[in-house]
């Protein structure tokens, strides 16, 4: 084998090897336009998760939704090269300012925020939606209103994780279809507009799993608000601020899981990133 013939074989063999390490290193990201992409070996590819879609007002269960929206900006402060790291900076209207720090890892994706009200004056800020849409993971078109993706879908109910549509399943609100799930610690006059369930949740963890059956998306925050599903083939786990007095600061954290098909280690690994819900329902 010639010298140059040797060289060619050896940049081949590199190029594999750092595709197949690049497969095996875990989950990247990417911000743009409020959107974050979320990409690894996964059904679909790509995960979108539109960060953030609002900022909330309380008392928003029966309001006009342009009444509970407070209006932000979001900006890129920082992305790595290698994609596992992205800080953000959303401002407020009412000038509350939130700190986002992203992380990627092998399979999850963990936030940190720090919220602080640099003003005089109290800000009602009181919750927020990250909206993480779920068409390719789970197979469906990413139509208006669809209720398609339901059977893919879990929520954990009575201490074990049930498929929607749960029963009873509520079908009124001031906007449907959808279905949203409030823990016992948030006023259900403070939730998403949508049909709200009877039912109430016994933790913060909502997901899916992969039209193949061999993968599950879950998400889930502290503090978190409530459980939502609807939409645009979507998936809630909205966190909580509950306002900010002037010169306030509160710090919030998530992840967003893409795993195997165990639930119990799913379930467990959650209770371990959030023991403080053990204690909420």
């Amino acid at each position: 084998m010639t010298r140059a013939w040797k060289c060619l074989l050896a940049f081949i063999i590199g190029l594999v090897a750092t595709s197949v390490g690049r497969a095996d290193d875990g989950l990247t990201l990417s911000w743009e336009n409020e959107v974050l992409t979320v990409k690894g070996d996964f059904p679909g590819g790509e995960i979108k998760v539109w960060y953030l879609e609002a900022f909330c007002r309380p008392g928003s269960t029966d309001r006009d939704w342009k009444e509970t929206v407070i209006p932000h900006k979001t900006k890129l402060v920082e992305a790595s090269a290698d994609g596992r790291l992205i800080k953000l900076r959303s401002t407020l209207e009412d000038g509350v300012i939130v700190d986002h720090v992203l992380k990627a890892g092998r399979d999850e994706v963990d936030f940190n925020l720090q919220a602080t009200n640099p003003t005089a004056k109290a800000s009602e800020a009181h919750w927020a939606q990250p909206c993480v849409r779920v068409d390719k993971f789970t197979g469906v078109a990413p139509k208006k209103d669809t209720e398609e993706y339901l059977p893919y879908c879990f929520v954990f109910l009575h201490g074990k994780a049930e498929r929607l549509p749960t029963q009873p399943w509520a079908t009124t609100a001031r906007y449907v279809p959808g279905q949203v799930y409030c823990p016992k610690h948030v006023d259900r006059n403070d939730v998403n507009p949508r049909p709200l369930s009877s039912l109430v949740p016994s933790n913060g963890l909502m997901g899916c799993f992969s039209k193949d059956g061999t993968r599950v998306l879950a998400t889930a925050w502290e503090p978190y608000q409530e459980l939502f599903i609807g939409v645009i083939a979507c998936l809630h786990a909205d966190f909580r601020l509950g306002g900010l007095a002037p010169n306030e600061t509160k710090k919030i954290r998530g992840k967003l899981y893409i795993t195997g098909a165990d639930m119990k280690a799913l379930e467990a690994r959650y209770r371990a990133d959030f023991p403080e819900h053990a204690n909420l329902k």
